[in-house]
């Protein structure tokens, strides 16, 4: 009778077991001393060899010649319980048998020593599904057992576990086995079975297992059926996946948006029989390694990311075109189609293709994740210089209008153009009035400075910049929330302060921090050096500098002619 490979390639000892050495090491070290707890609780994801570790502690105990390793799985007590002969071993399943009643069986049992082996066993699986009355019989019993009885309890979800169970036992976490671990595992399988497996096949198979190597081997059993070499195309097709190539594609198809060949990638997975909501999981996947790419540094990525370097290069490629917000909408979008998917089945296709066009275009979508992502494309753009930004126009300087001249005795034109008319008698007129005073005339101020001078601008937009350093630094934002800003003609940005300690606090050392160079780039939509940012104390300005002229006035003043105060240090 054929026997499944996950069953045939079961551990017999402790040093088969794969992925486990913080749990097997110190099982291994109680064996070789004899110090055995009275009870076991073993926690962990499905397929990690929880079951299987509790089998091999089972023989362990027992064994009559235990080894290193464990048992030596060659006398008579491993090979009944290998066999399933064994009657002092009992395995038990607590999904179907969670009642009251099967756990008082138990306590009546315990009393009574084992019939053939040293120790009675009992291994209660999925123990989390015992039902709260079931958890009570069994707490008693539990603390207190007889000496010749031993629990191992397994589960999956240890949180439904009561404390006063969880404390009685000692506990054992089982971690998700590496994936290359379970690639290494399973290239062996394939070479002793006679498979023909690749490498990257076999890292497929251990990424689609997610950390459990029973679903590794069932997969790799699967893609053997068809009897020919194990290739990733294979394990694509047999699985049913799209591959981290294929979504790869969707996603450039994305930032292009080419909605013909978006509509072609549904239509294609849709025809293959393929499921939509394995293939968007495999999206949003593609989607969260973007996300670490762009927010962890480039040192650090490649601890929370499971890929070859060639595939770490394309995704970089690929999550340079988005920004942190534009990621983070497409993210929900795509959870929101994914439920939308779990709720109606038949309209599957139609909610793919309606979200993949509303993540082409931002525009198409009102929600505040959507603005923040064209802002945030915007201010991107504005920082790096792809959108050309006018430069300020200086407002115009009223022409000074010329002082009224005393009119000489000469005869106006219109006198000389007849010299030969008679002259009239003159006539006497009144005079006109006398100025009031025979002074120089008093020409108006202009606003161009003098030699020596600087021209300050005030920074209308300051509070937006104080408020995005803030964001990162709120001790720095609030205290530049106090000065004042001004713009040189020079590109110089004059922050003044009341008091030298709002200066020394804002900026510390007389360096401006990069928080604050962000933000001014920004907003003035141009990069902004750091030795361009000047603090000063209102009133304790350098000697040695020159007068400066603060233009107070708004544009629309300064276009009407109106003369800016100027300020005196």
């Amino acid at each position: 009778m054929h026997q499944a490979l996950y069953r045939k390639w079961r551990p017999r000892n402790f040093d088969e077991v794969c992925g486990q050495e913080q749990v097997t090491s110190i099982l291994k070290y109680e064996c070789q001393t004899g110090h055995f707890s009275h009870a076991y609780l073993f926690c962990g994801s499905r397929g990690t060899g929880k079951t299987s570790c509790a089998k091999i502690l089972a023989k362990a105990v027992n064994c009559e010649h235990p080894t290193a390793a464990g048992p030596c799985g060659e006398c008579a007590a491993c090979r009944s319980i290998d066999s399933g002969a064994a009657t002092d071993v009992l395995e038990m399943d607590a999904a179907s048998n969670n009642g009251v009643d099967d756990i008082r069986d138990i306590r009546d049992e315990v009393i009574y020593t084992p019939s053939e082996l040293k120790y009675r066993v009992y291994i209660i699986d999925e123990v989390h599904m015992l039902s709260v009355s079931a958890f009570n019989a069994l707490l008693k019993t539990l603390e207190e057992p007889p000496e010749h009885v031993i629990f191992i309890l397994a589960t999956t979800e240890l949180q439904k576990l009561p404390a006063t169970i969880v404390s009685r036992c000692q506990r054992f976490d089982f971690r998700r086995i590496a994936t290359a671990d379970l690639s290494a595992h399973l290239a062996k399988i394939a070479e002793k079975e006679g498979f023909t497996l690749e490498p990257e096949a076999a890292r497929l198979i251990a990424r689609q297992a997610q950390g459990g190597m029973r679903d590794a081997i069932s997969l790799l059993e699967l893609c053997a059926g068809a009897r020919r070499p194990i290739t990733p195309e294979l394990v694509t097709e047999t699985v049913g996946t799209t591959g981290r190539e294929g979504v790869g594609r969707v996603v450039a198809s994305l930032v292009r948006r080419d909605y013909d060949r978006l509509f072609a990638a549904v239509d294609d997975m849709v025809r293959s029989s393929r499921d939509l909501a394995v293939f968007w999981q495999e999206l949003i996947s593609y989607y969260r390694d973007m996300l670490v790419v762009r927010t962890v540094p480039e040192s650090d990525a490649v601890r929370y990311l499971d890929l070859t370097d060639s595939e770490t290069a394309a995704l970089r490629s690929l999550a340079a075109q988005f920004t942190k917000e534009t990621l983070l909408w497409h993210i929900s979008l795509l959870e929101d189609a994914l439920f939308a998917m779990q709720r109606a089945f038949a309209v599957r296709r139609t909610v793919a293709e309606v979200t993949l066009v509303r993540l082409c275009d931002p525009a198409l979508d009102t929600a505040t994740e959507a603005i923040l992502s064209r802002l945030s494309r915007v201010e991107e753009q504005l920082a790096g210089g792809a959108i050309p930004v006018a430069a300020p126009v200086a407002a115009p300087v009223a022409a000074p209008v010329a002082a009224p001249v005393a009119a000489p005795d000469t005869p106006p034109l219109s006198d000389q153009a007849a010299p030969t008319a008679p002259k009239a008698p003159p006539t006497v007129s009144p005079a006109p009035p006398a100025p009031a005073q025979a002074s120089p005339t008093r020409q108006p101020e202009s606003t161009a400075p003098a030699a020596g001078q600087r021209i300050l601008r005030p920074l209308r937009n300051f509070r937006e910049v104080a408020d995005r350093v803030s964001e990162s630094d709120p001790i720095i934002g609030s205290f530049l929330r106090l000065c004042r800003a001004f713009r040189t003609d020079d590109g110089k940005i004059i922050l003044r302060f009341e008091q030298p300690f709002q200066c020394s606090m804002a900026l510390p050392d007389k360096t401006p921090p990069e928080a604050l160079r962000r933000a001014l780039s920004v907003c003035l939509g141009h990069a902004v050096a750091p030795e361009d940012i000047i603090g000063e104390i209102e009133g304790q300005a350098d000697p040695a500098s020159p007068l400066d002229v603060i233009i107070e006035a708004l544009e629309d003043d300064a276009a009407s002619g109106e003369t800016p105060p100027r300020e005196s240090e």
